[in-house]
């Protein structure tokens, strides 16, 4: 073999390896820069109510590149985060390589019933926007209610679907006196019960008077600790009142007006 033209393979071989091994390096420098650059260390969550920030992490920036900004910013483009019972969808914007956000838009809950061993949650005009085995914290159980099926995706089939304004307005009236109710029993005949615990509050219709008396319950709810029974707000006064507790034994006098 000639050995010009030896000298020349051997030239040819070392600067494919060269090449190559530049190559590998370039691209090992550029995985490291990937890596390194665009890996989150802050990320703020909004609008979580049912999920602890922590799920919410758990489950955005699941999967082997979970924490890498930039491949985040590409799997979520234009595509929120869909298929997470209570939510309607979650964005993800990135705000620098290191850092992200997690945007949390929540269904709106107005309450749930009971059906067939399931939750099943509806939004303010009494559609079923959620199904689960799980009580939701903070959203009522709706009991009274009248129907012989239910779809998800479709309206509660009740008699008389004016009751989903009562519930809307009633879950108002608790968020704004800062009341959280287990349960609301509406009666076919417009009577309102509330339950906290054992104790139950019933407060006859839902006349005008209504939002008098749910601003006086977070003043009597606190010395009803412990107890159980109803306490009959039926009638009321607004020169303080007084409203009677039955226990399971007997009948005590609450007063309306500002504890002693």
């Amino acid at each position: 073999m000639d050995a010009g033209k030896t000298g020349v393979n051997m030239k040819l071989r070392t600067g494919i390896l060269l090449a190559a091994i530049l190559g590998i390096l370039a691209v090992t420098g550029a995985g490291y820069f990937f890596i390194r650059t665009y890996t989150v260390g802050t990320v703020y969550v909004e609008g979580n109510v049912h999920y602890t920030e922590d799920e919410i992490k758990e489950i955005v920036m699941a999967g082997p590149l979970g924490h890498n900004s930039l491949y985040l910013s590409l799997k979520y483009k234009n595509k929120g985060v869909e298929g997470i019972p209570f939510v309607d969808v979650m964005d993800v914007t990135i705000l620098s390589p290191d850092t992200i956000r997690i945007s949390v838009y929540e269904k709106a809950l107005t309450g749930y019933v009971k059906y067939l061993d399931s939750c099943m949650y509806f939004d303010k005009d009494g559609y079923v926007v959620e199904s689960s085995a799980e009580v939701s914290p903070g959203v009522p159980q709706i009991t009274g209610l009248s129907f012989d099926h239910i779809v998800l995706g479709e309206q509660l089939p009740v008699e008389d679907p004016a009751v989903f304004q009562s519930i809307l307005n009633m879950t108002k009236l608790l968020d704004k006196y800062e009341l959280s109710s287990d349960k609301i029993y509406f009666q076919s005949n417009g009577n309102i019960t509330l339950f906290f615990g054992n104790v139950k509050a019933s407060l006859g219709s839902g006349g005008s008077d209504l939002e008098d008396k749910l601003m006086i319950l977070p003043k009597l709810l606190p010395s009803l600790e412990g107890c159980s029974g109803t306490l009959q707000m039926e009638n009321y006064s607004e020169n303080g009142g007084r409203y009677i507790f039955q226990p399971d034994e007997e009948g005590t006098d609450v007063s309306g007006g500002d504890p002693a």
